[in-house]
């Protein structure tokens, strides 16, 4: 579920990566690049992280637009905000043009008017431009815009939206909105222990699921309702809460990214502090995707390009809000794994089965527990119930003294992190017995401890009081959601041991491949297949060799020198797939076949009405696994690096993996471990291994060439890139390049 990342080359590749030139200091697209402060595409390596501790916790609160008149929105708005202030130790001050006093508070009647230093504004107006206009002369630090017709409304909203931020940055207050709510102020049970959830949402009405998770016993700390995002955004949230200590987990409702970078930045720092973030992003299908824009006024992103995104930064991409709460709660409560074995603990042998067949499914390790143990457990358990995981127990020891002795045996059991327990169904008094001691165990245990407790009613005492009432269980209703939580909790943990942030080591500088490339990029136009091999040329990577010709005679004398067998292409700006056309002739052999290829060639492109540069002359190279190799920009994120299964094929299988750079090799090579037909590198019937180290390397010197020629770099496509077998390397044998 989790991709792990590291920034790092390995020694070697590094080396042949980086040979195609040192990194002298220098322009960066022609803006100054500041030292460490950007990559060699001028995005930024590091995030300012606000400090919001002010805003969640105000000295002081003015309140623009408050109201005791009863009956209108802004009194109730008024009323809570007094409720709040008084809960967090904040003083308010109404700000009203008419009023004397709101709620028996003296007024100001303007933001102008204010005598003392506000922490945080609250606009309670329609139009909140004139506002933050006179507040850019008061020093108050936080402003919160609840007024929609914004971005969410089209063109003209977004228009104005701009308006508010331009305002927003012109005055250096920080806004939370427009388009939010009352989320943030919140009544926040303080009567919960242990490491909390904090929340963030773009739609107020998505968080309510997990903010009364409370009520379950779940400890909730914040609640950042971002709305449309003039200025405050997720990412700003991400970057916050992950260095608050009591924070354990982070769950988020997002429905659009402001900035991809940004996002990427949040989530590397809460992958350095080991602070999960699990989130719902919509947008997986186009419907949704076109929802979210309606609403948020946001671009939304290729999907697949998010969800790798979240991969390499160990953001745990769930669908449901049921799972966002599950997952988050466990992640946020749960202790460093002890080991990643998991045994499912049941009454029922179909219990258990259908339990473990599922979580086997979803990639969870079920070890067989040693014979030993297996011993240990059948003095309790009848000799005809298996006990090698699934355990089956068969029902009556859970009942008396034995049920705790089993449960304590197997959480004894060096290879298990942990236990699952799936109660379909209450059968109390034994149920409740049962509840009674996985609780105990869990509190007695560093090893986690889950129970699905399958009852639709949900108002049975061991599940209200019992389970519910102890943060050392991790409790479920559904088998999907606790499997889902678990491999999360098992992925999460593996992911930060060792995290090394791809940012860290992101080229800064240009490289003297850069100056070769950018020599041979025409904007606005897309290259020649010979062109575009210089390109790769001018990044180490290999390509076939081959002469344009523009004649019979001329194509006769490459062939002689590039050496038989030959294959022979048209080239031309505009051919993007040329076999289709009749346009490549391959395994040429003599001087005869080389003239008749050479005829047919031009010929069928004067038929087509294509122009061509030449015709290439090109070394037959050797048969291996035909991959495809390739640069995309996101709208998002920037330049993205695809690999995948090429050939003539490549749009019909469609199996591909996607990285956002900057990543290192170990997440290279985490791409080619996606592949369905990853099978076909290893070796296949009597096929030699691929040379994945080769893959790998052109992988990553087109992730640079991706970052160096981000201004100029629309799209790269090397297809076929041949992996020739084990210490023979990696051919491109045609590539199109497309000029910004």
């Amino acid at each position: 579920m989790l991709g792990s990342t590291h920034g790092t080359f390995t020694t070697d590749l590094r080396a042949r990566v980086v040979a195609c030139g040192e990194e002298p200091v220098g322009v960066v697209h022609g803006v100054a690049a500041a030292p460490g402060d950007q990559d060699v595409s001028g995005r930024p390596l590091h995030a300012p992280v606000p400090d919001l501790d002010r805003f969640f916790r105000p000295g002081s609160v003015a309140v623009v637009g408050a109201s005791d008149t009863e009956g209108r929105p802004n009194t109730g708005i008024t009323r809570q905000l007094l409720a709040w202030a008084e809960r967090v130790g904040a003083r308010l001050v109404p700000v009203h043009p008419t009023r004397t006093s709101v709620f028996g508070i003296d007024c100001v009647p303007s933001v102008a008017a204010l005598t003392e230093p506000v922490d945080l504004a609250v606009l309670l107006v329609a139009d909140p431009l004139p506002v933050i206009e006179e507040l850019a002369d008061t020093k108050v630090r936080f402003a919160v815009a609840f007024a929609s017709g914004f971005a969410e409304t089209g063109e003209a909203g977004a228009a104005a939206q701009e308006r508010l931020a331009a305002a927003v940055r012109r005055s250096g207050l920080r806004l939370l909105g427009p388009n939010t709510n009352l989320n943030a102020f919140e009544r926040f049970r303080d009567d919960l222990e242990g490491p909390a959830v904090a929340l963030i949402t773009q739609s107020g009405h998505q968080g309510r699921p997990v903010f009364t998770l409370q009520e379950l016993g779940v400890r909730l700390s914040h609640w950042a309702p971002t709305g449309n995002e003039a200025d405050l955004e997720t990412s700003d949230f991400i970057s916050y809460f992950a260095g608050l200590p009591e924070v354990g987990a982070i769950a988020c409702y997002v429905e659009g990214l402001k900035d991809g970078r940004s996002f990427l930045l949040a989530a590397d720092r809460a992958a350095r502090q080991g602070v999960p973030v699990v989130a719902v992003k919509v947008g997986r299908t186009e419907t949704g995707a076109r929802t979210a824009a309606s609403h948020t006024g946001k671009l939304t992103g290729a999907d697949q390009v998010v969800d790798a995104a979240m991969r390499q930064y160990g953001v745990i991409r769930v669908d449901g809000l049921d799972q966002l709460q599950d997952t988050a709660t466990l992640l946020a409560r749960a202790r460093r794994p002890q080991a990643d074995g998991v045994v499912v603990y049941s009454i029922s042998g179909g219990t258990g089965a259908h339990f473990a067949d599922l979580a086997t499914a979803a990639g969870l390790e079920l070890p067989t527990l040693p014979q030993a143990k297996q011993d240990e457990l059948h003095q309790w358990i009848p000799e005809y119930l298996s006990v090698s995981n699934p355990v089956d127990n068969g029902g009556h020891p859970v009942g008396d003294w034995r049920g705790r002795k089993i449960i304590d045996a197997i959480l004894a059991d060096p290879s298990v992190g942990v236990l699952i327990c799936p109660i379909t169904g209450p059968f109390p008094p034994m149920s409740d017995k049962l509840a009674q001691d996985l609780v105990d165990a869990a509190e007695a245990t560093d090893k986690l401890v889950c129970v699905v407790w399958g009852s639709p009613v949900g108002t049975e005492e061991a599940y209200r009081t019992t389970l519910l009432g102890s943060s050392r269980v991790a409790t479920f209703r559904t088998f999907g959601n606790c499997i889902g939580a678990v491999k999360a909790y098992l992925d999460h943990h593996r992911f930060t041991i060792g995290y090394r942030s791809p940012f860290d080591e992101a080229p800064r500088t240009p490289s003297p491949s850069f100056r070769k490339a950018q020599a041979l990029m025409r904007p606005g136009r897309r290259l020649s297949e010979h062109a575009a091999k210089q390109l790769l040329r001018a990044y180490g990577i290999r390509v076939p060799r081959e002469q344009l010709v523009t004649s019979a005679a001329a194509a006769v004398r490459a062939a002689g020198l590039v050496g038989y067998p030959v294959v022979m292409k048209a080239s031309g700006a505009q051919l993007a797939h040329k076999t289709e056309l009749g346009l490549v002739k391959v395994g040429l052999t003599s001087a005869s076949q080389v003239r008749d290829a050479y005829r047919e060639l031009t010929d069928i492109a004067r038929y087509e009405s294509i122009d061509l540069d030449g015709v290439l002359v090109c070394q037959m190279v050797g048969r291996g696994v035909e991959m495809v190799v390739g640069v995309t920009r996101d709208e998002l994120f920037g330049p993205t690096v695809t690999v995948g299964l090429g050939g003539v094929l490549v749009e019909v299988l469609n199996d591909t993996a996607v990285r956002v750079p900057p990543f290192g090799e170990r997440e290279a090579r985490s791409m080619l471990a996606e592949l369905r037909g990853r099978a076909l590198l290893e070796g296949v019937r009597g096929a030699p291994p691929a040379d994945i180290d080769a893959l790998v390397e052109v992988v990553l010197r087109v992730q640079r060439m991706a970052l160096e020629l981000d201004g100029d770099l629309a799209e790269l496509d090397i297809n076929p890139l041949m992996v020739l077998p084990r210490g023979q390397g990696a051919v491109a044998l045609d590539a199109l390049a497309v000029c910004r």
